[in-house]
């Protein structure tokens, strides 16, 4: 069952000849643009690569058991293990219907961007799914020191971890659009915002409605949301899910957009830490790749 889940997501990712067309397009070095000003587009997928790696892992343990194959973790860099995570028993159905959709949108996205990248691609860093969840629940305030934190224990705490993920996904996305020199390498780009954009929806709206179950569940999100944006520095580009009669379904700016960050701020939230360091939190020995060093808060 695992590997058919596995099959069908990875076929997703190049299923029409357009987005064949697309890989073929990526895979010729001649197309691997560089910016005047920043990374290469090589250098940011391979970014975006280490956190879909990241959310892959979240996903299929929380609805398989397992996580990715072998063959869908290899590349440049150290292999790291996974540590933690095991299946959810999910009491809303609902809930466990979107964890396996969005788990297979995020499979799909670690086989494009491994086609995409070729034999450049990097391979899948060591990832915490127990320790670091432990971590940002204590510092978030949702548990005391010493206590620990199940993200796979109940349809909330997975969502609630979730809410951590998907609103950074946006935001990386957002803000690697801008560094893209290659059309082909912006437009792919593009789409997996959009996805990433519906998938934080899809957990923004399961939260709200276990707020309105449980009244407590508004401030928790925001305890998160506050804890998230104290260590990507100083501006405020962080939103929890309001309130059950102010919610806020849509995190977005004065203008409506919503929220970009780089690779450093990126690396300060799933590092969990306000300093710029080379690894902690959720990639506790880095990520791989030219882009592995936080940024460290800014006044």
């Amino acid at each position: 069952m695992v590997k058919k889940f596995i099959k069908d997501a990875t076929s997703r990712s190049a299923e029409s000849p357009d987005d064949q067309k697309k890989l073929e397009s990526m895979m010729n070095p001649a197309n691997a643009g560089q910016s005047p000003d920043g990374p290469s587009d090589q250098t940011i997928l391979n970014f975006a690569l280490n956190l879909e790696y990241l959310e892959a892992e979240f996903y299929l343990h929380a609805t398989t058991g397992s996580g990715l194959p072998d063959d869908m973790t290899t590349g440049t860099g150290t292999r790291g293990e996974v540590s933690g995570g095991h299946p959810v028993s999910f009491s809303n159905p609902v809930i466990g219907k979107y964890a396996k959709e969005i788990g297979g949108d995020e499979t799909s996205h670690v086989a494009f961007l491994r086609s995409a990248l070729g034999e450049h691609a990097v391979s899948r860093p060591a990832i915490s799914l127990d320790a670091a969840f432990t971590a940002a629940a204590t510092a978030a305030g949702l548990i005391k020191s010493g206590e620990t934190f199940d993200a796979y224990a109940n349809d909330l705490n997975f969502l609630f971890a979730a809410f951590l993920f998907e609103d950074v996904g946006v935001s990386a996305f957002k803000g690697a659009a801008p560094l893209l020199s290659n059309k082909t390498y912006l437009d792919a780009a593009a789409g997996m915002l959009a996805t990433e954009a519906y998938h934080a929806g899809i957990v923004r709206s399961a939260l709200y409605n276990e707020g309105m179950i449980d009244d407590a569940v508004f401030a928790a999100v925001q305890k998160l949301s506050d804890a998230r944006n104290s260590l990507d520095g100083p501006t405020d580009d962080d939103q929890g899910i309001g309130t059950k009669a102010e919610p806020i379904f849509i995190p977005n700016d004065a203008n409506g957009i919503t929220y970009g960050r780089g690779a450093e701020s990126i690396l300060n939230i799933v590092y969990l830490n306000p300093s710029p360091v080379t690894s902690g939190g959720f990639y506790p020995s880095g990520v791989n790749g030219d882009l592995a060093m936080s940024g460290g808060t800014r006044s």
